[in-house]
């Protein structure tokens, strides 16, 4: 359209189009918040019900403080850096600073077999243990049930009281009457089925027999005990708590055993008996000090742990050695055939050392050994302290050196040739130029990896139970053999046949901490050192 007032003409110009602006982001954010926010919210509450059940309040504010500031944190635009810090940081909190909490927390701790439970359930356990049956017990009729799976389920007794025919179920924490309307009773008053409970046939129930015979389920005064598949009795304990004088009595002989809070223990104040079933307390340091003090554990422990030293210098040290050796040998380019001879050299390191370690123990028999069939001769490799601590170091040497070789190479690989060129120019020898150029160059670059070898062969768990399992054994010390470290020395108390000592094994892995730290903090220091020098 024109117009025309005496003037120019004009032409209207067209309307602008409208830009249409591309969908905001926030939605796709939103939705991706949702996504990682909602698992996150899940687990906290999965993780909120134990907790309220156990009440552990303080776990409970920690988990609701935690989840509270992951929400806040990445459902606010601010503070970026930590919303990339806080996934790594709660990872390390969890499997990293918590366990290593709680592991020091237990060492301060009777913690064990005989110490898992409360006093109150140290009481009952030992009232149950000593039910009998005395005449006039009273008899259930009774089936077996339980409430998961047939064959690992929780045991529980479906009972019938002869009187009132009342069902009742019990288990090791007590006796809960059932409605009526729940269970299916026959005419002898045997449990058929009950709500929420799985009855086990004779064949299921007869599988587990030990278990069933085992089971206790403690009542006023006694408890119920199992007769057979289909009947159990209501015993009599023999050794009762009596409060007034915090002690339990054997009703039969009167001897008491009066509680010893300091120990979590009932002894006897007539010959310091004490009864095997006690409850968690603090101890103070009392596992620390029973290292030094204890005559019988103070010996042993001291050539373990000199033992312990040897073996993982031994092992670094020798891998080191035979692996910087075969490095520098084929890193002359006058061997020919260099790459072949790296293969067949890495081969032990590819091998899973699991499967190997069980290898070379049979290579190491006695009788029918590799080792002793080819040399001709009759060495009890595995039964004398000299010669198994000889084998778990040749083991190590063959399992460790293609590791050191294979790092060494590449360090020999970034030294500049030039260096060694130089000194040959000069009139150093061969020997003169890797002891004075190329040496300390490589343990400016290899002490770390030196460091964190020790570190892996001081607690070298796998090299010693699965080629000797810490034998050849002293016949007046079954606990503590030859070869032992002091980690297998810890999990042997720890989950030995002779009883779990947790609170012991934790103080034990506390002195191996600072052990390997204060080792690994002296020798990073004399790293940082050399690193200035040949910097």
């Amino acid at each position: 359209m024109t117009t025309q007032l005496g003037g120019p003409v004009t032409r209207a110009l067209p309307a602008p189009e409208k830009k249409v602006a591309p969908p905001e982001p926030r939605a796709k954010s939103t939705l991706l918040k949702i996504a990682l926010l909602g698992p996150v919210v899940a687990i906290a509450v999965w993780a909120a019900f134990p907790l309220i059940e156990h009440e552990a309040w303080i776990g409970l504010a920690i988990l609701a403080a935690t989840t509270a500031a992951l929400l806040w944190l990445y459902l606010t635009p601010r503070h970026i850096p930590a919303k990339y810090l806080a996934p790594g940081t709660l990872l390390l909190i969890i499997f990293q600073i918590f366990p290593v909490l709680y592991t020091a927390s237990t060492a301060f701790t009777n913690y064990g077999d005989g110490h898992r439970g409360s006093k109150d359930e140290a009481v009952v356990a030992i009232q149950t243990a000593s039910v009998t049956q005395v005449p006039g017990s009273i008899q259930y009729a009774l089936s077996i049930a339980t409430t998961g799976d047939a064959a690992t389920g929780p045991l529980v007794f479906l009972i019938t009281d002869p009187a009132t025919k009342a069902v009742s179920a019990g288990d090791a924490d007590g006796l809960e009457q059932l409605d009526a309307g729940d269970v299916t009773v026959t005419a002898s008053g045997k449990v058929t089925a009950a709500e929420g409970y799985t009855v086990l046939t004779a064949g299921e129930a007869s599988l587990r027999s030990k278990e069933i015979t085992a089971l206790a389920v403690p009542v006023d005064g006694g408890a119920i005990r199992s007769s057979g598949l289909s009947r159990a009795y209501e015993g009599k304990a023999g050794r009762v708590y009596q409060p007034e004088c915090d002690c339990i009595r054997d009703t039969t002989s009167g001897k008491t055993w009066t509680a010893d809070e300091s120990v979590g223990a009932f002894v006897s104040a007539q010959d310091g008996e004490r009864l095997a079933q006690g409850w968690r307390v603090n101890v103070g340091f009392d596992n620390f000090t029973r290292v030094v003090t204890d005559r019988d554990i103070s010996g042993p422990f001291l050539r373990t742990l000199i033992w312990n030293f040897a073996f993982a210098i031994g092992s670094t040290g020798g891998t080191f050695v035979l692996g910087m050796l075969v490095a520098v040998a084929l890193h002359s380019k006058k061997v020919k055939g260099r790459n072949l001879y790296r293969v067949v050299l890495v081969l032990p390191y590819a091998m899973p050392a699991f499967a190997m370690l069980l290898v070379w123990r049979d290579m190491f028999n006695k009788d029918f050994g590799l080792i002793n069939t080819f040399f001709g001769t009759d060495v009890d490799w595995l039964g004398q302290p000299a010669t198994a601590r000889i084998a778990v170091l040749l083991v190590q040497l063959w399992l460790g050196y293609p590791y050191m070789f294979l790092v060494t190479t590449g360090a020999l690989q970034a030294i500049p040739a030039e260096l060694s060129e130089a000194s040959r120019i000069d009139g150093a020898g061969a020997w003169q130029s890797f002891r004075r150029i190329v040496l300390p160059l490589l343990m400016v670059a290899l002490t770390p990896l030196l460091i964190s070898s020790f570190a892996f062969n001081f607690n070298n768990f796998n090299a010693i139970y699965l080629t000797t399992e810490g034998g050849p054994f002293a016949p007046d010390n079954p606990a503590n053999g030859a070869t032992d470290l002091l980690i297998t020395y810890t999990y042997r108390l720890a989950f030995g046949g002779s009883g779990a000592q947790y609170g012991y094994a934790a103080a034990i892995s506390i002195f191996i901490f600072l052990i390997v730290g204060t080792v690994s903090a002296i020798a990073f220091r004399r790293t940082r050192q050399q690193e200035e020098v040949y910097a």
